[in-house]
């Protein structure tokens, strides 16, 4: 069905030049080939998202500075990265430090379940361990075996694929739900959506999902994400007198926020389920320009 509806939606593309129409052929084909568990929706959609970015591409968006440059907080994940002059690698794009602080400031001194995915030379797993404090375990997964290395008491090493779902299943069923999870891994497209589809069920209520390394305007793990952001937005409200109301999907339910940063997502899950959600009205004076939402006159 889903095929059939990006047909569909190629069929009624506007009008344009014969050589045009054949690049955007050829464009199309060459994602279907790069990225062969593509469907025909995926691609097409892909095309609108191409058409949205090359107009604010052209945009100057920054608009006019603050008078006064606001003062940065001292963050100890940039602190701990930037004395590390010496010991176990870490690699972080600069402009991390501030998102993870962000959204993981809360979970600091807690007893939670952190999964990082790429240990490479395991610098980052220190950083996380300091930074949580000895509450936290961490679960540090890699393809490569001898990551094992850097298993200790708070952190333990899992050796397998994230795009297999077998290796998943049997992560799931030894370590169960997870406070934070980190996708650092193989960075590709298809490993990233195997993952999300995977684990963010298993992200405990009030937890955190970070994807990073997204590279590339046209990746196509930008669809999937696309997909929950569609699926917060999905709105069947019904007017109860003074109020609105629409019952809450399965995303809506377990989603607080899903924000995008350059080469980074993160997504927050909601502390207490929502099964609805509600818009209400509060007062008595009201402009009459919105009549199919009569108010009762005194």
């Amino acid at each position: 069905m889903a095929d059939r509806l990006g047909l569909l939606a190629l069929i009624k593309l506007p009008v344009v030049k014969p050589m045009k129409m054949l690049s955007s052929l050829i464009k199309i084909a060459k994602s279907a080939i790069l990225f062969p568990e593509l469907t025909l929706t995926d691609l097409v959609a892909g095309r609108t998202l191409r058409q949205s970015a090359e107009h604010f591409s052209r945009v100057d968006l920054f608009g006019s500075p603050l008078s006064a440059p606001v003062q940065a907080a001292t963050n100890p994940l940039r602190s701990f990265f930037e004395a590390r002059n010496e010991g176990r690698g870490i690699w972080k794009w600069d402009h991390y430090f501030e998102i993870y602080h962000r959204h993981l400031q809360k979970f600091v001194d807690k007893e939670i379940k952190f999964v990082e995915i790429g240990v490479y030379s395991g610098g980052s797993l220190e950083m996380w361990g300091e930074y949580f404090g000895p509450l936290c375990h961490i679960y540090g997964i890699d393809i490569e075996a001898s990551t094992r290395a850097y298993e200790s008491e708070r952190v333990s090493i899992f050796v397998g694929d994230q795009a297999d779902t077998r290796f998943w299943s049997d992560f799931k069923a030894r370590v169960g739900s997870v406070d934070v999870l980190i996708d650092d891994g193989g960075h590709t497209p298809h490993q990233q959506r195997v993952t999300l589809r995977e684990m963010l069920s298993m992200v405990r209520p009030g937890g955190v999902y970070i994807c990073e390394d997204i590279h590339g305007h046209r990746n196509p793990f930008i669809n999937d994400a696309a997909g929950l952001v569609h699926e917060l937005n999905r709105d069947s409200s019904v007017a109860h007198g003074e109020t609105l109301s629409t019952p809450a999907n399965s995303v809506q339910a377990a989603v607080y926020s899903i924000c995008f940063y350059p080469f980074m997502m993160v997504i927050e899950k909601n502390l207490v389920r929502r099964d609805s959600l509600l818009s209400r009205r509060k007062g008595t004076q009201w402009q009459p320009f919105y009549s199919e939402y009569p108010v009762d006159s005194e």
